[in-house]
């Protein structure tokens, strides 16, 4: 297993120079690479980022989001192309970081709902865009790695099963899953029944405890979660996902209201070497 640190509990640019000393604590620390939002997409930016990155000896995964006016399963055929535009953007993005992978919930717009549940009409429209962002992503040597949300988050798919169908509706082997435990904690009965429904396109996990903060501390069922990834035969990458309050906007978005741990590092100094213990414990 390989562990991870997601960068967006600091900010949602960490292509600066100023970062660096931050990820050579984190280096430190042990972990073997780091989650680099991708927001802005300049790949200049990312490349630099990537030279500084294997200087350190960290790898990188990447992951990104979509606005409102980039709602891939819109009507409007305008804002699905400018959905599309921006994931092919930062696919670009990630392959000059050198991510192996981009994440995220990349078949809709953070927050958009219709009211309703969604219809068949707008799965097609996920199943296209997705199979021609994989497209993309096939030419760029990355691996798209969609992500199911909460119900109160997104709506067109909300658990293991419904991403994993989407999935294989597209049909591209640029096209895999990830698997995050708090959105896991929110939306499923059974996480061991959920990883075992998705195991054939999973490509990526997120550890997140089900306040957002330390892994380990709270109420997530990692014994079932971890023991179920071992059985599918999981053996790629952890990576923390964990919001604080750093920046306004972003605890704004991820909902968090008042301080969940004492301090970044320690979040993830304590969150790796839970994960550590579990997963060796497990595997």
């Amino acid at each position: 297993m390989q562990y991870g640190m997601g960068m967006l509990l600091w900010s949602d640019d960490v292509t600066g120079a100023e970062w660096s000393p931050l990820f050579a604590r984190l280096r430190a620390l042990g972990f073997d690479f780091v989650e680099v939002p991708v927001i802005r997409t300049d790949p200049q930016r990312f490349e630099r980022l990537g030279r500084r990155l294997r200087e350190l000896g960290l790898g990188t995964t990447a992951v990104t989001v979509l606005g409102p006016e980039q709602h891939l399963i819109d009507a409007d055929a305008a804002v699905r192309g400018a959905g599309l535009e921006h994931l092919r953007r930062a696919l670009d993005c990630a392959r000059a970081l050198g991510s192996p992978l981009l994440g995220g919930p990349i078949y809709a717009g953070l927050g958009v709902f219709s009211g309703a549940a969604p219809t068949v009409a707008e799965w097609q429209r996920a199943v296209d865009g997705l199979r021609a962002a994989a497209e993309h992503a096939d030419g760029a040597g990355v691996t798209l790695a969609a992500e199911y949300l909460n119900r109160f988050e997104v709506y067109l798919v909300n658990c293991a099963a419904d991403l994993a169908r989407l999935v294989r509706a597209v049909g591209h082997p640029r096209l895999r899953m990830t698997y995050d435990t708090f959105h896991a904690h929110i939306e499923e009965k059974d996480p061991a029944a959920a990883i075992r429904a998705c195991a054939d396109v999973l490509e990526h996990v997120q550890a997140s405890e089900n306040d957002r903060s330390t892994p380990g501390s709270g109420t997530v069922a990692w014994d079932a979660t971890f023991a179920a990834l071992a059985a599918a035969g999981y053996r790629g990458r952890l990576a923390i996902e964990a919001f604080g309050q750093k920046l306004p906007a972003l605890a704004a978005a991820t909902r968090i209201w008042r301080p969940m741990f004492a301090d970044e590092e320690t979040l993830a100094r304590q969150g790796l070497a839970f994960l550590r213990a579990r997963w060796e414990g497990t595997a």
